[in-house]
């Protein structure tokens, strides 16, 4: 295999990564609104979390993405 197609390989795996940060920031915030519609007196004290675990997320795919610009262009 070639060097230039191992890098463009290996980019692609790398931003899989984003694409399920996507998904896990929509499990986040679909599990908040579960929880908050069974209890919504409680829903004040997740909000926290629930910034949280988006900020977590996001981080993860934002890395995912910046592993994969470097394959690409190191």
């Amino acid at each position: 295999m070639d060097l230039e197609a191992a890098k463009m390989v290996g980019a692609g795996l790398a931003a899989i990564g984003a694409g399920m940060a996507a998904l896990g920031v929509g499990n986040v915030f679909g599990s908040f609104l579960d929880g908050a519609l069974r209890n919504p007196g409680a829903a004040d004290g997740q909000q926290g979390r629930l910034f949280i675990g988006f900020a977590a997320a996001e981080l993860l795919g934002l890395l995912a993405f910046v592993v994969a610009m470097i394959i690409l262009f190191v």
